[in-house]
């Protein structure tokens, strides 16, 4: 194991940071691209006519497809060269947003999103072997916090730029953005130093099969669980298991052809042929516990990411540009402290950084949990999403630069797509939960409070479908209701409890996410308990 910085004692002359440039805008692309869809949720959810959860399809979409082939994409990294396919992918990347934002319905919304994780799961790991090919010791340690940072910094532009134009202007435009940045990217990637392919890399055609189908089985059972039913199967489940939903079987599936994955893996190892990711990567118990907190502190920013936009734009009927300064502190907060703690790594262990992390998570949504209510712009609900992305930014980076300075430069690419992996497996399924999460106690909340209430008889109950509760504004409420024959106080009462329901499912939500952060502080005591300097190399 070899420690975050260059310990080698071999003095190097500094890079130019110009490369850098195009090396993080290939980050903020796609991170821009990902963090957009939030913002533009009201807006594609009127344009397309369907349910949040459909818009929330595409960020699974994308999710998806970038976590089961990025380690294909780091195979052809390795074969071809880095600079070679980075090129390629963005040009992809960039017809993909052309399609994105001229897309007529949510089908094709979706296939663009496929489209773009794509050419992410080659981008994700091209950036880490650039990174690798353009610098090393320190100058490495920070260009890994830049990715981070880029990684957050789009996420504010994101929110900024999304909000303003989707409240003036319409949510279009800001993935129409993307064309022209694209273009910049390919430009800027002739100033990065070009690196030779491997020919002799051989791509695992079985590996490639396993993996992919096992990250695709899992994200698609999670993004279902609500639609197609948690144990019992629903009516809108396009088949039944003797009655039970087909999404939990999906998900056990998945982890089996996972556990394939890993047994095909280690089978090839031995027979000494290249295999699609070497188990080298997660050869130690630190990298696996990096691995673990990687996907726990993903998975809570995307459920987070998808509840706040969820409950401004739909529940309080509010604009996108309300959205975007109401997740600003947020985004700020995690774009300041990924590029500022590795001025920490000298000082304190990654398992001290890697605890307090999740402690600082979980101290923070328990907070946001009891202190929400209907007006984001409060001071203690910034407070919350301050702390919390303070958190979440130092861990990301943190984690991120355990696993690449643990590996030998060869395999940084292969790192890269653990990390890729890692993140948008997290990012699929914390958005697919966190749906089918405040849905599910939505529908709870409302089911129970109707059963208790007699303002609103059965014969009212059964005028509304209440088989498909889901997230509406009070104004789509009144619309339904009105087709009702209730009176104007049963009308005011069912608009009293939707309004309940809604935030009591938003803290029950937060107080879970904090379980989660809470108990990840033990996978965290995994994490190396060195500073620089103190573990020789190799």
């Amino acid at each position: 194991m070899t420690a975050l910085s260059d310990i080698e004692g071999r003095p190097r002359e500094a890079a130019s940071w110009i490369p850098m440039i195009a090396i993080a805008l290939g980050q903020a692309i796609m991170s821009f691209n990902v963090a957009s869809l939030p913002v533009a949720l009201g807006g594609m959810v009127e344009s397309f006519g369907v349910a949040p959860t459909v818009v929330a399809t595409g960020i699974v979409a994308y999710s998806m497809i970038v976590a089961g082939f990025v380690m294909l994409g780091a195979k052809l990294v390795q074969r071809f060269g880095a600079l070679n396919v980075f090129r390629i992918a963005v040009i992809v990347f960039g017809i993909s947003q052309a399609i994105m934002t001229f897309s007529p319905n949510a089908t094709l919304m979706i296939t663009a999103q496929a489209l773009c994780g794509a050419a992410g799961a080659v981008i994700v790991p091209a950036l880490v072997a650039l990174i690798a090919e353009n610098y090393h010791g320190d100058q490495q340690a920070t260009a890994l916090g830049a990715l981070g940072s880029a990684r957050a910094g789009a996420g504010v532009l994101a929110f900024l730029i999304g909000g303003v134009l989707g409240t003036y202007i319409g949510w279009r435009p800001v993935f129409g953005l993307l064309i022209a940045v694209s273009a910049l990217v390919f430009l800027l990637s002739f100033r990065l130093k070009a690196d030779e392919g491997r020919p002799e890399v051989k791509i695992d055609a079985v590996g490639v099969i396993l993996a992919a189908a096992a990250i695709i089985f899992i994200s698609f059972g999670f993004n279902n669980l609500n639609g197609w039913g948690l144990v019992l199967a629903r009516p809108t489940a396009p088949f039944n298991l003797a009655g039970l939903s087909p999404a939990p079987a999906m998900i056990v599936i998945g982890i089996l052809l996972g556990q394939g994955f890993l047994m095909w893996t280690r089978r090839r190892e031995a027979a000494g042929l290249t295999p699609l990711l070497p188990l080298e990567v997660l050869d130690s118990p630190q990298e696996r516990s990096a691995v673990y907190a990687m996907f726990a502190v993903v998975a809570l920013e995307a459920a987070l990411n998808f509840s706040v936009p969820l409950y401004i734009q739909i529940v309080q009927g509010r604009s996108p540009l309300a959205t975007a300064v109401a997740m600003l502190p947020f985004n700020l907060t995690v774009f300041v402290a990924a590029m500022l703690i590795v001025r920490f790594y000298a000082r304190f262990t990654p398992r001290q950084i890697g605890r307090f992390g999740f402690v600082l998570c979980g101290v923070a949504l328990v907070w946001l949990a009891f202190v929400v209510h209907n007006d984001w712009s409060s001071i203690p609900v910034l407070f919350g999403l301050i702390l919390f992305g303070i958190g979440q930014g130092s861990l990301v980076t943190l984690l991120f630069n355990v696993l690449v300075t643990a590996s030998p430069k060869e395999l940084a690419g292969d790192v890269g797509s653990l990390r890729g992996t890692t993140n948008n497996l997290a990012a699929a399924v914390g958005t697919a939960v966190a749906g089918a999460l405040l849905v599910g106690l939505l529908s709870s909340s409302v089911m129970r409070q109707l059963a208790e209430n007699p303002t609103l008889p059965p014969e009212i109950q059964a005028q509304v479908d209440l088989d498909s509760i889901t997230f509406v504004s009070n104004e789509r409420l009144k619309t339904v209701i009105e087709g009702t024959t209730a009176t104007p106080e049963q009308k005011a009462e069912a608009l009293r409890i939707n309004t309940e329901g809604r935030l009591q499912a938003l803290k029950l939500g937060f107080l879970l996410m904090a379980g989660l952060a809470l108990v990840m502080i033990f996978p965290a005591g995994g994490l190396p308990g060195y500073r620089p300097g103190e573990i020789p190399a190799k």
